[in-house]
């Protein structure tokens, strides 16, 4: 299944490609980077990705997607379940330089349909306050913000939007 908005392409891929494996380490600099207040070097991008695997995102029981923009790998999510109705979104993601053009829309669009191929009937995550742009693409796409429902060391918001 793929999903279009203007120009952007959303389509499963697994988390091993070159592109994925490129957007994911570039999700992870950036949340990092954001979190500590620093550039990330490459080392810690490594035992982040290490820390932090993508495992669980293949079938039957998760997806990852990669978004093109006219052809350019710039954007990537994850979704797994958590139980048999509920999803999990995980590495959401959009390149900064992409940002606005309706790429956040598309990838949650892609996710959310993968989210109910997987026979999900909710979808959750949690983020980060300084994560300003992902909370706005969340609200605005439908997602409301609900008690913890985990205890991530890294989450202070959580979201959730019924899919069916």
């Amino acid at each position: 299944m793929s999903t279009h908005t203007t120009s952007w392409t959303v389509t499963p891929e697994p988390f091993t490609t070159s592109d994925a494996t490129a957007l994911r380490r570039a999700y992870y600099a950036e949340v990092a980077g954001r979190y500590w207040k620093r550039t990330v070097t490459e080392a810690e991008i490594d035992q982040g990705m290490l820390d932090f695997p993508a495992d669980e995102l293949v079938p039957p029981t998760g997806r990852f997607v990669v978004g093109r923009l006219q052809g350019e790998p710039l954007s990537c999510g994850g979704i797994r379940l958590l139980d048999p109705v509920t999803a999990e979104l995980t590495r959401v993601y959009v390149d900064p330089r992409a940002r606005g053009t309706g790429g956040g829309a598309a990838l949650l669009e892609a996710l959310e349909a993968q989210g109910r191929a997987l026979g999900a009937e909710w979808v959750r995550l949690d983020t980060r306050s300084d994560l300003v742009e992902a909370r706005a693409l969340y609200a605005r796409s439908g997602y409301e913000e609900i008690p913890a429902y985990n205890s991530g060391p890294y989450a202070e918001h959580w979201f959730e939007k019924r899919l069916v």
